[in-house]
């Protein structure tokens, strides 16, 4: 939908139907062929042969009637062969389904998620790459309700920051500086999800002064961020242990968290991050002996430590990309311009209820591939999220010759200077200032299209009579 002033016409709605072909057409258009018909010897006994152009109807009768409501290949196979045969009927019948663009949009699909792992680089050192993120929801404890995680994505230590609120983008920057930045450095590398706080000017300026990259994951795929969601759970779990009986405690008890996180070994690198950070592991009791270590044998252990952490690091992303592979299976490849399926699971639809929802919206055209695993889609500005999304969480569209594609939306039309838009229904309406909005549900256009216009932008008045007419039967609206 262009984001132009969007008016509105009354639509001229059809009388709802339903087309079919019946059986008993089929055996007519059927019939003749099997006096003449080559393969007659080959078709089973009781079973009609169907010619090339009537198979696509054939195949419609079965998989779109009302008594199969678009079954899977294997019954809409054994459908059609309880009547017709003809010896291509599987082939055809899978290329029918796989272009039906209702089955695309309604089913689930059961099959491992697309594209392989893809394990990030491994870090030379501390604190040179570090992953944030935020927990939330959280009792207040003396005046927090919020923590700040931040991880060395190398060592896998750690720093828990206790937070009154969620901190704005110059807040978060702060936070680093305050907690990271005076006690390892500047890192070359700040990897977080897509949140308001790191898509922000502010946040690229600030890791454009400094001289690191900003890494987002993509939206809806909190894996590309598996460092930091897996320690949020460490830290849920440390939390609930300590402080299950008294919940509004746990911002006393962060500082043990953070101390036994960085005390335990990790089984990614084999040693505990403690270690794996500074080169030695802190004493819990006072050490037996006083002999101190000299600085250049210090030097030697810990440039040891840090060549056998990088080593069990690269093996254990090798270890986790194989098993992760076993239930993944090869990324179609995508190209510019090509439409794809989009899960509405995790798109905002202006809908009643999300139960009866269509499983997929779209099309949407792909603008960009940035790397073997994501997609940039050409979103709507009304979704308001982000156009960057994994592989797993797209489909491609496929077409079919026996399957005609659905007719594309009604064209804008120019009405007093203004494009106007076909309206199927108005759904809700709101108060606005001194004036009404109306949610609007387009003509040809998906629910993640619905957007509330002005009483003014809607040229046809009995539209408005209507709704208000069924609404006033509807408390509450109508969906």
């Amino acid at each position: 939908m262009p984001q132009t002033r969007k008016t509105c016409r009354r639509p001229s709605f059809p009388p709802p139907m339903w087309w079919e072909v019946s059986l008993r057409k089929s055996r007519s258009r059927c019939w003749k062929p099997l006096r003449w018909s080559p393969v007659l010897t080959t078709a089973p006994p009781g079973e009609l042969f169907v010619p090339q152009p009537v198979r696509s109807k054939v195949i419609h009768w079965a998989h779109t009637g009302r008594f199969s409501l678009h079954p899977g290949m294997a019954r809409t196979v054994a459908l059609i062969k309880r009547t017709f045969w003809w010896p291509s009927v599987f082939k055809d019948t899978k290329d029918y389904i796989s272009g039906c663009h209702t089955c695309s949009q309604q089913k689930g699909d059961h099959r491992p998620p697309a594209g392989l792992l893809q394990p990030l680089p491994t870090p030379s050192q501390p604190w040179s790459h570090i992953a944030l993120d935020f927990v939330c929801g959280l009792p207040i404890s003396h005046g927090f309700s919020s923590i700040l995680t931040i991880v060395d994505r190398f060592s896998k230590s750690c720093h828990f920051v206790p937070l009154k609120s969620l901190p704005s983008s110059a807040g978060t920057a702060q936070l680093l500086v305050k907690h990271v930045f005076h006690l390892h450095g500047i890192p070359e590398e700040i990897m977080s999800d897509c949140g308001p706080q790191f898509v922000s000017h502010v946040w690229k300026e600030f890791a454009e002064t400094l001289g690191a990259q900003v890494s987002l994951t993509f939206g809806h795929h909190p894996q590309s961020n598996g460092q930091c969601k897996c320690t949020n759970q460490e830290l849920g779990a440390m939390l609930r242990c300590v402080c299950s009986s008294h919940p509004s405690s746990w911002s006393t008890h962060l500082p043990w968290v953070e101390y036994a996180h960085n005390s335990h070994i990790s089984t990614a690198t084999g040693q505990s991050p403690f270690e794996a950070s500074l080169g030695y592991q802190p004493a819990l009791f006072p050490p037996m002996s006083s002999s101190i270590s000299s600085v250049p044998q210090f030097l030697r252990c810990a440039r040891r430590t840090w060549a056998t952490t990088r080593a069990a690091l690269d093996r254990t992303a090798q270890r986790n990309k194989q098993l992760a592979d076993r239930r993944r299976r090869p990324a179609p490849v995508y190209i510019l311009g090509q439409s794809v399926w989009l899960p509405s699971k995790d798109i905002p639809l202006n809908a009643a209820t999300r139960k009866l929802s269509p499983r997929c919206k779209g099309p949407f055209k792909v603008l960009d591939v940035p790397s073997s695993t994501t997609v940039r889609l050409d979103l709507p500005q009304t979704l308001r999220v982000h156009p960057v999304f994994h592989v797993s969480l797209v489909k491609p569209v496929v077409t079919s010759s026996l399957c005609p594609t659905p007719a594309p939306p009604p064209p804008a039309r120019m009405h007093e200077g203004g494009l106007v838009y076909t309206v199927r229904k108005i759904l809700d309406s709101r108060p606005r200032g001194r004036g009404m909005q109306y949610l609007v549900d387009w003509e040809g256009y998906g629910p993640e299209e619905r957007s509330w216009v002005p009483r003014s932008f809607i040229v046809d008045p009995s539209l408005i009579q209507e709704y208000e007419t069924a609404a006033a039967r509807t408390p509450g609206g109508i969906r």
